[in-house]
């Protein structure tokens, strides 16, 4: 299954090369090695074969070789267009894993951004082409998909009746997670045209656009299949540049979504202007550019597996959940609120009755800098 990664600051600009490449579980290693803390029995996180879960050995058995795709925000733009202000996304894609691209690397070399989404795909069926590979930008908004949304083919064309007509023309490629982000879009917009795509919209907009999109594909599903369709598993993501909401989603009573972390700390290992790195025992910054009691600005990093293997840096987003991050940093987790009725069954489902989770709003406070 696809892995995605997201880092997000109001202030500290990060080396793509560092939070992409360096680190020793980084989002090109984990075309073929996974490592999945919280999921996994202790000490054993990164054998999969010590695991009893069906549905965890077949996600993350698979390789992830169908291509990559970056997008990272610079301001370049507003220094020289006149109607143009604030951050707006830059983007690269390949149909190559990024282990056998030579202009993935030297970009990420050389670029540095405050926001930046990054995924390697495992394609669940679609060809393997640049424009089938994830992000999908949409004038300043950026949006990621991990998972499938189940009988696509059969509520394909009912979602593209609910899209504006702009979102719509978007769409280059055949992927479901394609159609969900013209969909999500249409949502945050209220219909506007590409106009509207250059707006900011406020965090809890973009959180009632992501859950509209979930319970619209749900009700297709449940419209066109009834009582044979299949959970989903969608591990949204989508930014601005300034803030950004993920979501850790699947319909089922029992199953959990895949795998979705976030951290706080992370960024500070990853970062090579500090001492240390992400394995100090093979690769130490000998000569950071910053002293070892400098302060990193706060920042978040959400992806489907940590990057370091410090356990005590991340944390594991809860199911059917998501996760918020404003315009200062300040990270909030908020239970999906859905009717349970929507709710699939899965041939290896325990057959157990829904039941709502109990979940509170937690709010972590960006720590002392």
């Amino acid at each position: 299954m696809c892995r995605w990664f997201a880092y997000i600051s109001p202030q500290e600009p990060c080396l793509l090369s560092d939070v992409l490449i360096m680190p020793a579980n980084s989002i090109s290693n984990q075309c073929s090695e996974h490592y999945l803390p919280g999921l996994l029995p202790h000490h054993k996180e990164k054998d999969l074969d010590h695991s009893s879960d069906a549905l965890l050995r077949m996600r993350n058995s698979l390789l992830n070789m169908d291509g990559l795709g970056i997008a990272w925000y610079t301001n370049a733009a507003a220094s020289y267009v006149k109607h143009v202000s604030g951050p707006r996304p830059a983007l690269y894609k390949s149909q190559s894993p990024p282990i056998n691209d030579f202009n993935f690397r030297s970009l990420c070399e050389n670029t540095e951004t405050k926001c930046v989404f990054a995924h390697i795909r495992a394609s669940s069926g679609s060809v393997v082409t640049q424009v089938n590979s994830h992000p999908f930008v949409f004038g300043r908004h950026v949006f990621m998909h991990n998972g499938v949304v189940a009988s696509f083919a059969t509520i394909r064309r009912d979602m593209l009746n609910k899209m504006a007509y702009d979102a719509y023309c978007n769409i280059f490629g055949s992927t479901d997670s394609e159609h969900a982000a013209a969909l999500y879009m249409t949502n945050l917009t209220k219909g506007g045209n590409k106009t509207s795509w250059e707006k900011t919209y406020t965090l809890q907009d973009m959180l009632q656009a992501m859950t509209k999109t979930l319970i619209q594909i749900m009700e297709l599903q449940q419209t066109h299949v009834g009582k044979k369709r299949k959970p989903n598993s969608l591990n949204f993501c989508a930014t601005d540049g300034e803030k950004m909401v993920a979501v850790r989603f699947r319909n089922h009573a029992t199953q959990d979504p895949p795998s979705l972390y976030w951290s706080e700390f992370a960024g500070r290992t990853l970062n090579g202007k500090f001492t240390g790195h992400t394995d100090p025992e093979s690769l130490v910054m000998e000569e950071p550019i910053l002293d070892k009691n400098e302060r990193i600005g706060k920042h978040t990093i959400i992806a489907s597996e940590p990057t370091t293997y410090d356990k005590k840096e991340w944390h594991l987003i809860s199911a059917n959940c998501a996760l918020t991050v404003d315009e200062e940093g300040v990270e909030t987790e908020v239970p999906i609120e859905y009717d349970g009725k929507l709710n699939a069954e899965d041939p290896d489902a325990d057959g157990e009755e829904y039941a709502p989770p109990k979940r509170s709003y937690t709010e972590y406070a960006p720590p002392s800098l």
